[in-house]
């Protein structure tokens, strides 16, 4: 036993404290470190020495120095601290998320504290909450804009993402576009088609890609000469893989020294890259489903539902204003004749051709529907201006006087158009479109085409018995 003793003495403390995994810091009253064990460089990176006279909360993370100097004051009054957590700063500028037990021992006038790293259980709470966080952002999302933009600010907790790109790829062309664009210099690419090399590489390999200034890959100083951008020091590109293959790719970019993008912040973005993508593919589906139920296939024109409703809130305004709405009805006189002799091919690129003659006739305010066949209604805000649909009607048959080429076939096609005005010609939107196709009927039987247009007719009642 003795012996046992004799071994135990010549242990010092200081050798048991630096085998700690923990590292053991004495501070004093204003935060300056009177001693650190050997676990501190391990956790901060900085030796000992180099942080002995410092002062401790010099290191700390900004944005937690209000909350620690609170637990500071509690422990210099007596109080035991246990489980609070804060940030600091490391020596190469990463963040470490440390769990501090403290206490004073006011007959040193120092504080005893052991730090114990919680950094990658931090970095892993971080990660599930930012997939969660992406899932819930493709089902709440209204647009593929906002998606990238929540995308964007996910990752952003993530790591520094000033300068991020979103990059999709055109399956029709397999060109590389820019979904989303981000520079804090004000860069935006010159073109939507992105000719960067390191994207293209990117995505043909489907790996990532780290660039640093001691690893450019072989790339020159610009990109390309397409996008002739102030070269970054570091970038970062991940694919976005989904099951039908790599779709486009995450870019992220630093400019200076102060963000310094690693291996550990590509095997991060690469993690998250998965749920990217699939939100971005799932959010493609709902906005491709929601075309096909508010959007003509054909043309690419809004329906009658879409109509319907663009016309309600149109007569709400009126209403609320005072002011006009007009509908125009137009039919194309003979159209049966295009498909009887020159198939339905052609018929449909007619229909296709008369889509955009309409949509060049009026405002980007304006709605030009297709209700089916060769029927179209043109709904305006005519404002107080009861001449407004009449001048419309006049472009649209000045439009059509000129001939379709339809690869070859030169036809002339003539409208017949149809007009209704609220509130004179009725008070809701079923009345007005009534209105507007009997209207347009006259106009038919009157040999098609335009002038002054007539007003229809009130359908007349049923007699009584």
């Amino acid at each position: 036993m003795n012996n046992i003793d004799g071994f135990m003495h010549t242990i010092s403390s200081q050798k048991v404290i630096d085998l700690l995994l923990d590292a053991v810091c004495i501070v004093q009253a204003d935060s300056r470190i009177v001693f650190v064990s050997a676990a501190f460089e391990r956790i901060f990176g900085y030796t000992p020495q180099e942080v002995v006279g410092r002062r401790m909360l010099d290191m700390l993370h900004p944005d937690d120095l209000p909350a620690t100097q609170g637990q500071v004051t509690g422990i210099m009054a007596g109080d035991l601290q246990l489980q609070f957590e804060n940030r600091y700063v490391r020596k190469d500028g990463r963040i470490a998320h440390i769990l501090w037990t403290a206490r004073w021992l006011p007959d040193r006038q120092v504080r005893l504290a052991v730090a114990h790293d919680i950094t990658e259980r931090k970095r892993h709470e971080s990660l599930q909450a930012a997939l969660y966080a992406i899932s819930e952002a493709a089902h709440a999302a209204q647009s593929l804009e906002s998606l990238f933009e929540r995308i964007h600010e996910i990752i952003g907790r993530l790591m520094v993402a000033t300068n991020f790109s979103v990059v999709l790829r055109d399956a029709a062309t397999a060109e590389l576009r820019y979904a989303y664009h981000v520079n804090e210099r004000g860069v935006p690419p010159s073109a939507p088609v992105c000719g960067d090399a390191r994207c293209a590489e990117v995505v043909r390999n489907g790996s990532t890609l780290l660039i640093t200034p001691d690893a450019r890959h072989g790339f020159s100083v610009h990109a390309s000469s397409a996008d002739a951008a102030p070269q970054a020091r570091y970038w970062l590109g991940v694919p976005l893989r989904s099951e039908g293959g790599v779709v486009g790719a995450l870019v992220l970019q630093s400019y200076g020294e102060e963000v310094a993008y690693t291996p550990t912040d590509q095997d991060l973005l690469q993690f998250v890259s998965t749920q990217v993508a699939t939100a971005i593919e799932r959010k493609q589906m709902h906005e491709r489903l929601q075309q096909m139920a508010q959007f003509d296939a054909l043309t690419r024109l809004p329906n009658r539902m879409v109509l319907m409703d663009r016309l309600q809130i149109a007569l709400q305004r009126a209403r609320r204003d005072g002011t006009l709405v007009s509908l125009l009805f137009v039919d194309l006189d003979d159209f049966k004749r295009v498909n009887d002799t020159l198939g339905h091919a052609m018929g449909d690129l007619l229909l296709q051709r008369v889509a955009g003659r309409l949509q060049g006739c009026v405002r980007a305010s304006d709605t030009v529907a297709r209700l089916g066949g060769d029927e179209f209604v043109v709904l305006l805000e005519s404002g107080r201006n009861k001449e407004h649909a009449q001048t419309v009607v006049n472009k649209l048959l000045a439009a059509f006087a000129h001939p379709f080429d339809l690869e070859g076939n030169v036809l002339h096609m003539h409208p017949s158009i149809g007009t209704a005005l609220y509130p004179e010609d009725g008070d809701d939107a079923a009345a007005l479109l009534d209105h507007a196709d009997r209207s347009m009927y006259l106009s038919k039987q009157a040999g098609g085409g335009g002038g002054p247009l007539a007003s229809a007719p009130a359908a007349q009642e049923a007699p009584t018995v």
